[in-house]
């Protein structure tokens, strides 16, 4: 009876197993590209904290910003309120 049902299904088994490996292949490729533009939208994001470009940051390990030591280096400081630049000016 297995032999039968297998005769029968032999016709569709080649077009079914191409079109499943491309659409792993699609779906591999399609993965990978969303984690790379993931990857590329978080390191910019990241590149808008302005904490190393801050009079207030120490660098110190244990106490980054006298100011706002909850906020920094983190996604909280992109629009911190007590940044000021080295050069003077406020941003």
């Amino acid at each position: 009876m297995l032999y039968f049902l297998l005769q029968a299904i032999r016709p569709i088994l080649v077009p079914l197993c191409f079109v499943s490996a491309w659409a792993l292949v699609f779906l591999l490729c399609s993965s990978v590209g969303r984690a790379v533009a993931d990857s590329v939208h978080r390191a910019g994001r990241m590149h808008q904290i302005p904490c190393a470009n801050c009079v207030f940051f120490t660098g110190n390990y244990h106490l980054k910003c006298p100011v706002q030591p909850t906020i920094a280096l983190s996604e909280d400081a992109i629009d911190c309120p007590d940044y000021r630049s080295h050069s003077g000016t406020y941003g």
